[in-house]
């Protein structure tokens, strides 16, 4: 029977999706859940599973090519792989039925009467499974031109991970006296992966160009970006705050904390509390702009920009007013490690009503954040200096952060943007205000 591979369904705000690469060919045996096709919409990249075991028979569309929600991308027969099963087994009954006598010599080593010892024992042994991959661990795998089989997984049931990768490479460049670079063929691996690949740097006197088209996504964001700065009146507001109540309070409750919760007390769950209380106090900073009509949302969900392979991607922390300090944590750390392997969902990356981004892990002391359309407002966060500060008539060093908010004018007064950040910078500065909400 011939199973159709399918475009899945798509969200409305996305068109269509771009076919980024494919992990089989035709002819190929797959497994049930085994991922088939990366496909890059202008959000997420989707991972494709097969949806039965059997044989790959056709594939319609190759990389770089465009389909739409529900298109056939691929056929498969799924009779191919038992007719294939039973007749290995036979083989295997007719190999250990014929398998050849082997004598010991004198000398105490084995010789088979076979001159093919290799080709019996892949005849008795059978098909190989092959291990489950995941998709972190599978570009890793294509980076280095490492075949699955050699690596021993550490997952559920064998399942080869991206650390057991990592170990494998280790291994082998400890191993080596001379390693040579790994062949990579960059044509099975997705463009966006291509487009972040580390070069070799080129001899003296070279003047060497590439172009490349832009990924799926890097195009979105590119669109998103020129709406913002075309649609909206933006204006950005700074102020800093002196982050040691923070620090003192992460430090005292840091080791509590992991134990009790099983995630780490990190910075972002304090801003994003401290954004909430101020959210509440300036409903327009929360709202958006739909055509002449402003819409005051009546619930906080609060984007969190994170980096990924591919470029930025804003998760979404929904009702996050009603999100406990630990969900908050629990929820970050969930969505850095999934954009670290492109396995966010559409649903992940949605909507949102206020966005914070923090500059300060790549080392940013100051930026003006632009807006994430239709939301009126984005928090940015930067990096913590030790800076010397003024109190009670005496200097001291404290570490100081730079806050900046950017917003829309048209809806979001100057008064009430310098006041929201001065919310966040007080509450920050006392954090138990963010307990007693005042």
């Amino acid at each position: 029977m011939t199973v159709e591979v399918k475009v899945p369904v798509l969200p409305e705000s996305v068109a269509d999706a771009v076919i980024a690469g494919w992990h089989k060919a035709a002819g190929d045996r797959v497994r049930r859940d085994e991922t088939l096709v990366d496909l890059e919409t202008d959000k997420v990249i989707l991972e494709v599973p097969a949806i039965s075991d059997g044989v790959i028979t056709e594939i319609r569309f190759g990389q770089g090519e465009t389909v739409s929600a529900e298109q056939v991308i691929a056929l498969i027969d799924d009779t191919a792989g038992a007719d294939e099963a039973v007749e290995g087994a036979a083989a295997t009954r007719t190999a250990a039925a014929a398998k050849p006598a082997v004598v010991a010599d004198r000398g105490g080593t084995s010789r088979g009467l076979s001159r093919q010892p290799t080709r019996t024992a892949r005849i008795e042994a059978g098909p190989a499974e092959t291990p489950a991959v995941s998709p972190s661990a599978r570009r890793l795998l294509a980076e280095h031109d490492i075949d699955p089989a050699q690596v021993r997984g550490s997952g559920k049931h064998g399942s080869v991970l991206k650390e057991d990768v990592q170990r494998y490479i280790d291994s082998e460049t400890r191993a080596a006296t001379t390693p040579a670079p790994a062949a990579v063929s960059t044509e099975a691996e997705p463009a966006q992966l291509r487009e972040h690949r580390t070069e070799v740097p080129p001899a003296a006197g070279q003047r060497i160009e590439k172009r490349v088209p832009m990924t799926r996504l890097r195009a979105r964001i590119a669109e998103r970006l020129l709406q913002a700065q075309h649609n909206a009146a933006i204006l950005t507001t700074f102020n800093e705050v002196n982050m040691q109540p923070v620090m003192d309070l992460r430090n005292r409750y840091r080791e509590k904390f992991a134990s009790e919760f099983g995630v780490k007390l990190g910075f972002m769950s304090f801003f994003v509390k401290a954004s909430l209380e101020a959210l509440k106090r300036f409903p327009a900073v929360n709202a958006s702009i739909d055509g002449s009509d402003i819409v005051y949302h009546g619930y906080y969900d609060i984007g969190v920009a994170v980096s990924g392979p591919a470029g930025l991607v804003v998760p979404v922390l929904r009702n996050a007013a009603d999100m406990s300090v630990a969900e908050i944590e629990r929820a970050i750390v969930d969505f850095a490690d999934r954009a670290a392997r492109n396995a966010l969902l559409m649903e992940d990356i949605s909507g949102g009503t206020f966005t914070i981004s923090n500059g300060g892990v790549f080392g940013s002391m100051l930026s003006t954040p632009i807006l994430n359309p239709p939301q009126s407002a984005i928090l940015g966060m930067h990096s913590i200096r030790q800076r010397p500060m003024v109190v009670d008539g005496d200097i001291v060093a404290l570490p100081m952060m730079y806050l900046a908010l950017s917003y829309d004018h048209r809806i979001i007064d100057g008064r009430e943007a310098v006041q929201f950040l001065v919310t966040i910078r007080d509450m920050l500065e006392d954090p138990s205000r963010i307990l007693l909400g005042i």
